[in-house]
């Protein structure tokens, strides 16, 4: 956030690049930032291209309406993320296309769904793992990807899309891309012969750039 800006203009900015991008198609997606322990999110039914401030509410770290809008069903799943790591300030969750359509497909590995084919996706996002579907809204969301095992910063609902996380709205929005980027070279060399970065080649990248990524027990 700059420091002209205030959170309810950065959401709305925000989500305008968002929909510029292709990644929110319709009404689909929302986002949010933390402020100590409340929350302002993207109301529910709002496309994030046209939010105003009016679109916007205001909750606590438990879900109590605090004001604003009508907060959207999938609250739980941004809370999780805040309760999960309080690092976190900002909260993007997508349908992008790429990303998911690879929700639907099988996982590439237990700690991350997405393979590592590109250095990037390493370095910006690391370990992305698949929860298990659920319905949108249902609050078991939110439990699922606070309780999920390993550290990350992203991870794939399965059936249903990306949620990710960031420091503020800048790094989650930066994340989203390369979540959505390096869905669709996942899905475009799915019935290649492709080759993974290998296990040394992610741990050093991993541990130079901080990013999060678990070596698989075989090596994966």
């Amino acid at each position: 956030m700059t420091a002209s800006s205030t959170p309810a203009q950065e959401l709305i900015r925000t989500g305008r690049e968002l929909v510029d991008l292709g990644l929110s198609p319709g009404a689909s997606g929302n986002v949010s930032v933390r402020d100590g322990d409340r929350v302002l999110l993207s109301g529910t039914g709002t496309r994030l291209g046209r939010l105003t401030e009016e679109d916007l509410a205001l909750t606590s770290l438990d879900g109590e309406h605090l004001g604003g809008a009508r907060a959207s069903k999938e609250t739980p799943l941004h809370l999780g993320f805040y309760r999960r790591d309080e690092r976190f300030r900002a909260v993007i969750h997508l349908h992008s296309p790429w990303a998911a359509a690879f929700s639907c497909t099988a996982p590439w590995a237990g700690h991350s769904a997405v393979p590592p084919l590109t250095p990037y996706f390493v370095m910006r996002v690391g370990q992305t793992p698949l929860l298990p579907y659920r319905p949108p809204g249902d609050p078991a969301l939110g439990t699922d990807l606070e309780q999920a095992a390993g550290p990350f910063r992203a991870a794939l609902l399965a059936n249903h899309g990306p949620v990710v996380a960031g420091a503020d709205l800048a790094e989650a929005l930066e994340r989203c891309i390369e979540v959505e980027e390096a869905c669709r070279i996942a899905l475009l060399t799915a019935t290649a012969d492709r080759r993974t970065l290998s296990d040394a080649q992610v741990t050093e990248l991993a541990t130079t750039w901080g990013s999060p990524w678990t070596p698989a027990p075989d090596g994966g």
